[in-house]
């Protein structure tokens, strides 16, 4: 995984935060290591299929685009089964929907 994607998947993240009014988590390492994974998915299957669901066939659910971040629930009902995006009466929501690249390194590290 490339740290381009990486970087494009936060920055991602920051805008959808942002456009939604949710929130990062305030355990600032869920944050890093689901955008890790979105990045991954990216890489690897060509889109950021969810990196916290088991799928049979990752393949197949990229093409259905269910499970593509920002997921159906998320984009339906603000429900964000990896904590990337919170609700502000989520008891883990952070006041951020900010993570810089330099802190996204070194949490990942």
């Amino acid at each position: 995984m490339s740290k381009e994607i990486l970087e494009a998947m936060r920055q991602f993240a920051e805008s959808y935060a942002k456009r939604t009014n949710t929130f990062f988590c305030s355990d600032r390492t869920v944050t890093a290591y689901v955008l890790e994974g979105l990045a991954k998915n990216k890489s690897e299957l060509g889109a950021p299929l969810c990196p916290c669901r088991y799928y049979d066939d990752k393949k197949e659910e990229v093409a259905a685009s269910f499970w593509n971040c920002p997921c159906l629930p998320m984009r339906e009902r603000k429900e964000c089964h990896c904590m990337l995006f919170l609700t502000s009466d989520n008891d883990y929501t952070s006041n951020s929907q900010e993570l810089s690249f330099e802190e996204l390194e070194t949490l990942l590290n």
